[in-house]
């Protein structure tokens, strides 16, 4: 007879299924029979990118984890079915299903939207933003809309706004406080997110009550506002904050906070010792978190309390959690740490630091003696986020001037290596590692960067702090006496860099022969020893990129092609379906009228879905394998080439119309972006490239946002380097000022073929430049100052870069068994038959 008892969990969201994880981590499912009721549909969700389902994303890719994960360690899984009666008295739940009983119960149910209770709240087309089938009826609201409503101004409402952007509606903000974001910046910085926003294309409202919600004329719905003014929408959200969802804890008399939240102490234990909650639902010293990371520290917290007389050390207990949040929102940043406002802590003293022409605010604040950094507040760059983020949470004394760390004449906070951060130092906010858990994982016998990720699961969770875990690692490791294997991979005992070095002076133009020569002797032959190694899928690319560097020799060479992957093989993007993309160039975004004409003929010609870029480039989807060649052979006979869409290059010079047609324009942009663009198209790199010059400091070509940068000024050149967009942003920062023309071009060419040398593989160049010892002072003196007595030679590899420049394309077409690539099936020449196309918008998409 089973002397398991019945663990029931009723919710299998983020917090519900890192809960389950803890508990299987702990063994708890060898001591328990744990069944987890979901009321959703579909498996527990990262909520924290819904925002990316309207991007193509769908439930199984945002899933975190498997129905098989549940079905290995025994544990029942109940989805589709809500709890909707606790009896306490006979230690059971009540589902529609049946009657389950329990010996010990999680609440896991979260939090549900706010809708305040306005009149017409309920009518068709309000809709609130909350989970995927929340999101599936806003997709199919939008259909039939034009323009949307936010009703709520915070975190959620502003994503929520994200949302409706990408659904193409005209979007508005409704916000009841005086600012955005009131919990996570003050007045000043709420000032500056609104104009942001609102330079995006969104309206924002702000101390806005709606009283009524009734018939529109021009839209759907009129939302009529305190003043009697009005705002009309197709479309209506709510998203003005949430509220727990503790109606199963107050039908069975557990003990409720004032406003709600079932009350928890340390051990997240109710009032009913048989019952523990955990995440949005509980309130704990009288306080909801509605962030994952507190959600998943009572998860632990739990999953000890469930399993504590078996374990060999104190449980942990929940103490609380510091609600510090980095964000970006319709792609603005903005971070809060600690007590950003200022107004917890007597005696606090205050830094502001506000550009608006740049568009950035940042403040500190500190204790009265000026040594500890209480919290901060950052709106328009986070790329301080995480330095600001260690001086608080490990205690670190400030530097003599705090003033520097959010000032743009220092070069940003002192950076803060591996030995300078304390035990206490939070290293994976998402999981609570510390550099403590760090370094026991390693006393422990993690001997690489793995074995800690799989011990303390640190970088698991979002990956913003895999660059610090690393070098936390690195340094750790070394300081043990341990040699740190920077190798590629198990096929050269060499750094990219040391290869690099190696192709360049040996003059090695092919991978077997760079294998036959440094390759590690015994790794990957086929058949006899004497048949060659073949390298993997990290070597492989890396030293193509190499070769490419080195010698421009085109990628489609025989020598060459079983180095590419899929992209660079066909030179062309394979998409979701199967198809490609045609990406031409259209240099610094100018293009005329004759060339408009032949790529509307040749989408109209090949069925392909045509898109205007951010980059300022028109791409063409949905070519099939076999007619890109044809396809790429009637744009270059009207003058295209290749804009290495596919490669880890170049990819695009944004530009301003600058002084050629902008009454504020101070010079040529757009020529200066061609010219730029043209030197440095045929540049492989070891990650992709892209630029942008703006024709005055208005800045409308988002040029501090690029890996390289150029603002007119009345004197010249202002350059930027080492900024990115994507998932980890970072701002440009001030290279070098007030260069002419031939100048510019010159520390570009410098710049560019250092980063190529020195950059590890796959490396941005905003990582790059933050791993380089010495920091922006020093790559100022290599490059400006020629501290290294390399500058001739690094111009001289950019001039034979652009000597050797070919289109890829031009090259391929040319050749009839380079074409013989371009087929479906290796043994029929019948096009895909698995590639359905279905008609959405007047242009076609995948099915």
């Amino acid at each position: 007879m089973s002397t398991q008892q019945q663990l029931i969990i009723i919710g299998n969201g983020m917090v519900g299924h890192h809960l389950v994880e803890q508990l299987v981590e702990r063994g708890a499912h060898k001591r328990y029979a744990i069944t987890v009721f979901g009321e959703e549909r579909h498996l527990a969700y990262d909520r924290v990118h819904l925002s990316e389902y309207f991007a193509g994303r769908d439930a199984e890719s945002l899933a975190l984890s498997t129905g098989d994960y549940y079905a290995e360690h025994g544990i029942e899984l109940r989805l589709d079915e809500a709890v909707t009666t606790i009896d306490r008295d006979r230690g059971e739940v009540v589902t529609p299903q049946g009657r389950y009983p329990y010996d010990r119960l999680v609440l896991a149910t979260g939090s549900y939207p706010f809708v305040p209770p306005i009149p017409g709240n309920d009518r068709e087309g309000c809709l609130v933003y909350r989970t995927l089938d929340d999101l599936d009826a806003i997709r199919a609201a939008a259909e039939n809309a034009a323009t949307g409503v936010v009703v709520g101004g915070g975190l959620l409402g502003l994503e929520a706004a994200n949302a409706l952007r990408g659904l193409n509606l005209d979007t508005a903000v409704v916000e009841f406080a005086p600012r955005l974001m009131p919990m996570q910046v003050d007045s000043e910085g709420g000032e500056l997110l609104r104009e942001k926003i609102e330079a995006l294309g969104v309206q924002v409202l702000t101390e806005r009550a709606t009283q009524r919600i009734e018939d529109g004329e021009a839209g759907q719905h009129r939302m009529v506002f305190q003043d009697d003014k009005v705002l009309e929408a197709d479309l209506i959200v709510f998203s003005a904050g949430i509220r727990p969802r503790d109606e199963l804890a107050r039908e069975s008399a557990l003990e409720l906070g004032e406003r709600g939240g079932v009350v928890i102490d340390d051990r997240c234990l109710t009032s009913d010792p048989a019952i523990l909650a955990v995440g949005e639902v509980a309130l704990w010293n009288n306080s909801i978190f509605g962030l994952v990371a507190p959600g998943y520290r009572m998860a632990r917290a739990a999953a000890d309390t469930l399993m504590a007389d078996a374990l060999e050390r104190e449980p942990e207990t929940f103490r609380g959690a510091d609600m510090s949040t980095k964000l970006k929102l319709l792609g603005v940043d903005v971070g809060a740490i600690g007590d950003a406002h200022g107004d917890r802590t007597p005696g606090a003293r205050m830094f502001r630091y506000l550009d608006q022409i740049k568009q950035e605010y940042r403040k500190l604040v500190v204790s009265g003696d000026g040594k500890k950094l209480l919290g901060a507040m950052l709106v328009g760059d986070n790329a301080t986020y995480d330095t600001l983020m260690q001086y608080y949470a490990g205690g670190i004394e400030l530097p003599a001037d705090p003033a520097s760390l959010i000032l743009p004449s220092s070069d940003g906070a002192p950076a803060l290596g591996p030995d300078a951060l304390p035990e206490t130092a939070m290293i994976c906010s998402c999981h609570n590692v510390t550099k403590g858990d760090v370094c026991a994982s390693i006393d422990g016998g993690a001997a690489d960067l793995g074995s800690v990720k799989g011990a303390t699961r640190a970088s698991t969770g979002c990956g913003g702090c895999a660059a610090l875990l690393k070098s936390v690692v690195e340094h750790e490791l070394e300081s043990r006496g341990v040699e740190v294997d920077r190798s590629l991979c198990e096929h050269f005992a060499h750094t990219r860099q040391e290869l690099y070095d190696i192709v360049r002076v040996e003059g090695i133009k092919t991978f077997s022969e760079l294998m036959e020569t440094h390759g590690n002797p015994e790794t990957h032959r086929l058949g006899s020893p004497s048949a060659p190694r073949l390298g993997c899928d990290i070597c492989k690319p890396a030293v193509a990129s190499i070769l490419a560097s080195c010698f421009n020799e085109p990628i489609t060479d025989a020598a060459h092609i079983p180095l590419q992957d899929t992209n660079d093989t066909f030179m062309a993007n394979m998409q979701k379906n199967g198809t490609y993309s045609v990406v031409p160039r259209i240099a610094g975004g100018e293009i005329t009228p004759d060339k408009l004409v032949v790529l509307g003929q040749v989408a109209q010609k090949y069925d392909l879905y045509t898109k205007v870029t951010g980059g300022q480039r028109i791409d063409l989807f949905g070519a099939r394998l076999e007619d890109l060649p044809a396809i790429w052979g009637e744009l270059i006979e009207a003058g295209f080439e290749t804009g290495h869409a596919y490669g880890k290059s170049l990819r695009t010079v944004k530009s301003c119309v600058g002084s050629t047609w902008c009454r504020y324009g101070v010079d040529d942009s757009v020529g200066m972006a061609i010219r730029l663009e043209h030197r440095y198209k045929g540049l492989r790199s070891p990650h992709k490239l892209k630029f942008a010059v703006s024709g005055c400091t208005r800045e409308c070509a988002e040029a501090q946002s690029k890996d390289i940068g150029v603002i007119a000024t009345e004197h010249g050149w202002n350059l930027y380097v080492c900024g990115n967009g994507g998932m980890r942003p970072r701002h440009a920062e001030l290279f070098a000022t007030d260069l002419d023309d031939e100048a510019l071009i010159r520390t570009i060419d410098r710049l560019l073929m250092f980063y190529v040398r020195t950059a590890d593989r796959l490396q941005r160049t905003s990582v790059w430049r933050e791993n380089l010892e010495g920091g922006l002072d020093y790559l100022k003196a290599v490059i400006l100052e020629d501290s290294l007595g390399i500058n001739d030679e690094l111009e001289r590899q950019m001039q034979a870069v652009v000597d050797t420049y070919e289109c890829e394309w031009a090259n391929a077409i040319r050749d009839p068994e380079k074409l013989k690539r371009f087929r479906s099936f290796v043994n029929d020449s019948r096009p895909d038959p698995d590639i359905i196309m279905t008609s959405e918008r007047g242009q076609l998409r995948p099915a």
